[in-house]
């Protein structure tokens, strides 16, 4: 048991690129002690085989009502990690809430109903490719494919899903943008989250009065019909989480593995030539980049040991992604090389980057869906497509959640088809 007294590594609310802090504290150990915003002490399951023990533990919850400082009033108004911990869905509930909670929402990312998008997701994509080449034509040949394609793609696509009208989605992502954000002061914070409810309210309120084939009007439905299986507060909650899960991973997704092939063309070329699938691709950007570091939060409700480590009752921990992906004990002394035919290897590990266990990610079918359709038809129509700016020259994301760039500038080449 790891006894020994250690500094706790102060969590940048900044942000910037994991990767270096992850390869040092990984060298210490699976399990750290880390200082999160607002000086309040936390720990980060870091290595893979301790991060999936800890993800699929008993004894550990999801609920606030364990988060040990927030229950006792530590917690400051306007913390901006305040919305992970306190508010009201799936990725906040144990047990039967839990269970209740995703059986409502789960009809919608059955195989048969991801399945079912494709040609939307393939319609939208090739209008989105078209807006981004005029988007370059107007710009001196070079777009921010992150603003014009990646974005608005899965957002489209969850906007379609929830019933969420189109003049909404660009201020949806804004305002889930400075949710994720842990550099936002109080102020900002809450005014934000105010803001985000507020619109949700609004759509809700527009299904409940025209009800249409959307997951917002069957969600209606059920809490209308049984108020026991759906609080107005959870509706809300839930329409919360999905906007902000449902876009923001898959752009990060996209936005890394475009940045990532621009940086291997000997493994871009592979992938054209047939000899790696786009889904390679796919995992090995979620493996090598995750789109999410450290996701908060989970508690022990007793004092746990995780790989010698204690970490103590009601303590707030994050899901170190980021850092179990390149993870050397699990993937490899090469763990921190990006390779697309690694998923391919036999002796692969299959990656943690969408979670493990009961609250592994709902929508990970259609994000792996949305990126296979768009990588693909990105570079068949763009094969020459290349970042505006070197990668140390772009501009990384205001908190330590999400993991990406804020724009991703390119010139997209002479078009093929």
């Amino acid at each position: 048991m790891d006894t020994s007294p250690r500094t706790p590594h102060r969590m940048d609310p900044a942000g910037g690129c994991p990767h270096a802090d992850n390869a040092r504290l990984l060298e210490r150990g699976a399990v750290a002690a880390v200082v999160l915003p607002g000086e309040v002490d936390g720990m980060a399951v870091l290595g893979h085989a301790a991060l999936r023990d800890f993800l699929a533990h008993p004894e550990v919850a999801k609920g606030a009502t364990h988060f040990t400082a927030l229950r006792e009033g530590r917690i400051a108004p306007g913390w901006p990690l305040a919305t992970f911990a306190t508010v009201r869905g799936m990725t906040t509930a144990d047990g039967d809430d839990h269970r209740r909670l995703r059986s409502l929402v789960s009809k919608a990312f059955t195989a048969r109903r991801v399945e079912e998008l494709r040609p939307r997701i393939e319609e939208l994509t090739a209008e989105l490719l078209d807006d981004l080449a005029r988007a370059a034509g107007r710009d001196g040949g070079v777009a921010d494919l992150r603003r014009h394609f990646a974005m608005p793609l899965p957002m489209g696509v969850i906007g379609e899903l929830l019933g969420v009208d189109a003049e909404h989605r660009e201020r949806l992502h804004r305002l889930s943008s400075q949710v994720v954000a842990t550099d936002i002061g109080p102020e900002k914070a809450l005014a934000a989250n105010r803001e985000l409810v507020a619109v949700l309210t609004a759509v809700a309120a527009a299904r409940g009065e025209r009800p249409g084939d959307d997951l917002t009007s069957a969600l209606i439905a059920a809490r209308d019909e049984d108020g026991d299986r759906l609080s107005q507060e959870e509706l809300i909650g839930t329409l919360v989480l999905m906007i902000i899960a449902g876009h923001e991973t898959t752009l990060n997704l996209l936005t890394n593995a475009v940045r990532a092939l621009c940086g291997h063309r000997d493994q871009l070329r592979m992938v054209l030539e047939g000899e790696v699938s786009w889904a390679d691709v796919v995992e090995e950007t979620l493996r090598w980049d995750a789109p999410v570091s450290y996701f908060p939060f989970r508690y022990p409700v007793r004092d746990l040991t995780i790989d010698g480590t204690v970490i103590p009752r009601g303590t707030p921990v994050l899901a170190g992604y980021s850092a179990a992906g390149r993870d050397p004990a699990v993937h490899g002394l090469d763990a921190a090389r990006f390779d697309v035919t690694r998923p391919g290897r036999p002796d692969a590990v299959r990656h943690l980057s969408l979670g493990h266990g009961a609250h592994y990610c709902l929508g990970a079918p259609l994000a792996r869906m949305e990126a296979t359709i768009a990588l693909e038809r990105l570079f068949a129509r763009f094969p020459d497509l290349e970042p505006a700016l070197p990668e140390a020259g772009l501009v990384r994301h205001s908190s330590f959640v999400g993991n990406s760039v804020r724009a991703l500038p390119v010139r997209l080449g002479a078009p093929r088809g």
